[in-house]
């Protein structure tokens, strides 16, 4: 199966792929199974992928920013055997997260989070993010060969 029609399969068809890309063939190896494994059990443990509607928004903020270095520090550790990965997790960290925690960042450093309008907004977006990252962590449970969990 081909890379496009692979993230077709998951609708994540808003990712911007070079064609070349796309039409490489996708499979997981046996590495790329092992570091899927890893960054679904990160995923499906923490608000990315939980219902969130109590809680401090600061610290959910900071959970979904620390996916980057806990991505980083996977990638460095599976190497380059893990490519189909790397390539999958690197399209979600810089087209998907990192719009979502640049525009909080900024806001963070500059508003006062018990504010009830900024509350709301930052529930409503990271909303938003969540049902992207269900879908990211969906694939990585495909990636793995494993059954997802989501929703146990």
């Amino acid at each position: 199966m081909k890379w496009k029609k692979w993230l077709e399969n998951w609708n994540m068809t808003s990712l911007i792929v070079k064609v070349p890309f796309m039409e490489m063939e996708w499979n997981s190896s046996e590495p790329d199974k092992d570091v899927a494994w890893e960054m679904y059990v990160e995923l499906v443990t923490r608000i990315t992928t939980q219902n969130y509607s109590e809680g401090i928004e600061i610290k959910a903020l900071e959970s979904v920013y620390n996916i980057f270095p806990l991505t980083r520090e996977i990638l460095k550790k599976y190497g380059r055997d893990a490519e189909g990965f790397a390539k999958l997790s690197i399209l979600i960290l810089n087209q998907i997260i990192q719009s979502f925690t640049a525009k909080w960042h900024k806001i963070s450093e500059e508003q006062d989070f018990e504010n009830e309008k900024i509350k709301n907004e930052v529930r409503k977006e990271l909303g938003e993010l969540q049902k992207e990252l269900k879908i990211y962590t969906r694939m990585l449970a495909d990636m793995a060969g494993v059954k997802n969990m989501i929703n146990l």
